[in-house]
């Protein structure tokens, strides 16, 4: 109850912080990159370079209410087949932009629901990808799999592709919570999808749930991830559901009221979090678990977990390549995002031409403060010695940066010499102290005054 008294002091139930998958945020992304810096950026990838390459499919059977990705729904084959062509005259034009001898770390298809795809076409985009851009040795090929939308044969297609790890959405297995929410997905249409990932030898199975849904109470939430640990996923994401019905207007479809309350919402996380550790699961970062033999696992005890804007992830690489409606580039010099609406995205592929509507081109300071909230959302600290001597970053300006932070967060930190540190009590603000980091939070050019 005091580590509750204290987090509410700390302003925790009433903040409204960035995940920080990327940094600067997409809030902060312009015009100012457009399909000719894109171009640019591209011609400078090295020669044999070794990429990731995120796939986005922004179709769904159903549009789920509680979803803020932003999606569109069909109940006929014909747009997603024609949509895959597109993904495919993008592909083309990435495959002559970029320089020769490009590989593979990475390989993830998301969406929506990439599943919409009928087997034909999975198998079409899959071979045109890894023509185009083999994988490398060990790399990881990953799929987010709606259990209401895999049959044997599309299962089959993605096997045969290369297929090494699968993405199931669950959410909640309440049924009354998978009313209210416009999810319906029994544990048995779950448990029938993931036998039919693992028959066919795939091994890896991430899943996600939410916490903080309409009706969701300590019994409900405990009674689904019981269920789910039947199911013994390598990897589980418990995220927390975002109510923000004014961006993500099909929200208004869940009353606000059936909420839990934000005090609520952290016991929700709390019951959820002391059952998956009890089962043996890591904790990764502020809200995933995995098996210790898990990938994600042994990058954290290596010190080599970082994130993106998939979330937590193993891959060091730094570029990620975004095809597809809204998609987003990281590349050394900056972040460049399709065209977020469908339409213009297909409009600007088949006029020859990528489809970058904006991004956000990195300063020096982009660079370090970027390191440092994702050192804390992966790690909980920040070594002095790494700032110091990969960012040139003095005694005094790390003296700075950590005093606002230990004079805002008190002994929910620890700073010294070595460095910046959020103590265990402190860890449910870890968003709130990245957030010091956070120039563009802190004025309006971008700055800090600390520096």
């Amino acid at each position: 109850m005091e580590q509750q008294s204290q987090l509410e002091r700390m302003g925790l139930f009433d903040a409204r912080v960035p995940r920080y998958t990327s940094y600067p945020t997409a809030v902060q992304f312009s015009p100012k990159v457009d399909e000719s810096r894109y171009r640019e950026w591209l011609a400078e990838i090295p020669e044999g370079a070794s990429i990731s390459l995120y796939l986005h499919v922004p179709f769904c059977r159903r549009l789920c209410w509680f979803c803020a990705c932003r999606t569109q729904g069909t109940q006929s084959e014909d747009p997603v087949r024609a949509y895959a062509e597109d993904l495919l005259a993008e592909l083309a034009l990435l495959r002559d932009a970029l320089p020769r001898g490009i590989r593979l770390s990475r390989l993830h298809w998301g969406g929506g629901t990439p599943t919409l795809m009928p087997a034909d076409t999975i198998r079409r985009v899959a071979d045109a990808v890894l023509t185009a851009f083999p994988l490398d040795q060990g790399a990881e090929f990953s799929v987010e799999i709606d259990p209401n939308e895999i049959d044997e044969s599309r299962m089959q297609a993605l096997a045969q592709a290369g297929l090494t790890r699968a993405s199931i959405g669950v959410q909640d297995f309440d049924p009354q919570i998978q009313k209210v929410i416009g999810r319906d997905q029994s544990f048995a249409v779950t448990r029938r999808a993931i036998d039919m990932i693992r028959a066919t030898g795939i091994d890896s199975v991430n899943a996600d749930i939410l916490f903080g849904l309409p009706h969701q109470d300590q019994t409900r939430i405990a009674n689904t991830v019981n269920r789910l640990l039947e199911l013994s996923p390598d990897r589980i994401a418990l995220y927390g559901y975002a109510h923000v019905p004014w961006m993500a207007k099909r929200q208004v479809m869940i009353p606000s009221e059936s909420l839990p309350v934000p005090h609520e919402r952290l016991h929700l996380f709390e019951v959820a979090r002391e059952m998956l550790l009890s089962q043996g699961y890591d904790e990764i970062g502020i809200d995933h678990f995995a098996r210790p033999g898990d990938g994600l696992a042994r990058a954290q005890r290596a010190g080599h977990l970082r994130r993106n804007f998939q979330g937590y992830t193993d891959d060091g690489g730094e570029i990620l390549i975004g095809m597809g409606a809204s998609a987003i580039s990281r590349l050394p010099q900056g972040y460049a995002q399709n065209a977020p609406a469908t339409p213009a995205y297909v409009s600007a592929i088949r006029d020859g031409r990528f489809s970058i509507s904006r991004g956000h081109e990195f300063s020096a300071e982009d660079k370090w403060r970027a390191r440092m909230i994702e050192a804390l959302m992966c790690d909980f600290a920040i070594s002095s010695e790494e700032f110091a001597t990969g960012h040139g970053l003095g005694p005094e300006t790390l003296a700075a940066l950590f005093g606002e932070v230990s004079h805002r967060f008190g002994d929910l930190v620890s700073t010294d010499e070595g460095g910046l540190r959020i103590l265990p009590e402190g860890r449910p603000l870890t968003r709130m102290v990245a957030q010091m980091f956070d120039a563009y939070a802190m004025s309006p050019a971008g700055h800090s005054t600390a520096i």
